[in-house]
C-alpha cells in the first residue's frame, strides 16, 4: 500500500508539472528580424524572418522560428510568396524540453494607400504543418496591416510612425491524432508598436502584441528590424 501511496503521489506531481499553467501576466518578449530582397530589375526575389519569442523577456524560449521563401511580384499592388519554416517550440517554466514544426506556406501580400498618410496591406496565408508527435495539420491566417507616419508623409528614412495589425488564425481541422481535438479558431494577435525608419530601407519597431486563444491570453513585448536590399 505504500508503494502504490507513492506512485500515486508522484504521478499526480508528475502530470502537475506537465500541465504548469502558463502565467499570463507575465509579459513576454518576442526579438525579430524581417528581411526581403529582389533580383534587380527582375519580378523575383526572396524574403523571410527570424523570431527569438519568449515566454518571459528573455531566457525562457517560447519558440525559435526560422523561415524563408521565393516571392514573385507580377505588380506593385500584389505580393506572392511559396517558402518554409522550422520552428522549435520550448515549455514555459524551468524545462528544457522541446518540441519542432516544418511548416511549409503560400501566402499573398496586397499593398495600397487610403489617403497619404495611411498605408494598408492585407496578407493571406496558407499553412501545411507536420508537429512533432501529431498528424499532419493545415491552418488559414489573415492579417490587417496599418501604417501611418507621423512627421511626414512616407515611410523613407527619418519617418517616424504608427505601426498596427490584427491576425486571426484558423485552424483546417480539428482532430490532431491520438484521439486530441483543437477548436477551429486558433488564436488572435493585435499589435500596436512606434516605429522609425533609420534607412529607406531600413526601419525598427517596437511594440506590445496581445495573444488571445481559446485557453490563453498573453502580452508580448516586440522588437523589430524590418529589412529589404
Amino acid at each position: 500500500m505504500k508503494k502504490l501511496f507513492s506512485l500515486t503521489l508522484f504521478l499526480l506531481f508528475l502530470n502537475f508539472n506537465i500541465n504548469a499553467q502558463v502565467d499570463e501576466d507575465q509579459t513576454g518578449g518576442w526579438y525579430m528580424y524581417f528581411w526581403d530582397t529582389s533580383f534587380g530589375e527582375s519580378k523575383f526575389g526572396l524574403q523571410g524572418d527570424i523570431q527569438y519569442r519568449n515566454w518571459d523577456l528573455i531566457g525562457d524560449l517560447e519558440q525559435l522560428l526560422l523561415r524563408a521563401g521565393a516571392t514573385y511580384s507580377p505588380s506593385e499592388n500584389i505580393k506572392f510568396t511559396v517558402g518554409y519554416a522550422h520552428i522549435t517550440s520550448g515549455v514555459f517554466g524551468d524545462s528544457d524540453a522541446t518540441s519542432s514544426e516544418s511548416r511549409v506556406y503560400q501566402e499573398a501580400l496586397l499593398p495600397h494607400k487610403i489617403t497619404s498618410r495611411i498605408f494598408l496591406k492585407h496578407r493571406f496565408r496558407y499553412e501545411q504543418r507536420w508537429v512533432e508527435d501529431q498528424d499532419f495539420r493545415t491552418r488559414y491566417r489573415y492579417n490587417l496591416f496599418l501604417n501611418i507616419p507621423l512627421n511626414q508623409t512616407n515611410l523613407n528614412k527619418n519617418a517616424i510612425y504608427l505601426a498596427f495589425y490584427n491576425e486571426i488564425f484558423i485552424n483546417g481541422q480539428k482532430d490532431i491524432g491520438d484521439g486530441r481535438r483543437v477548436e477551429i479558431f486558433d488564436r488572435n494577435r493585435l499589435y500596436g508598436a512606434l516605429g522609425y525608419a533609420i534607412k529607406d530601407n531600413l526601419k525598427v519597431q517596437l511594440g506590445f502584441m496581445e495573444q488571445t486563444s481559446n485557453n490563453l491570453s498573453k502580452g508580448q513585448l516586440q522588437l523589430s528590424l524590418h529589412h529589404s536590399f
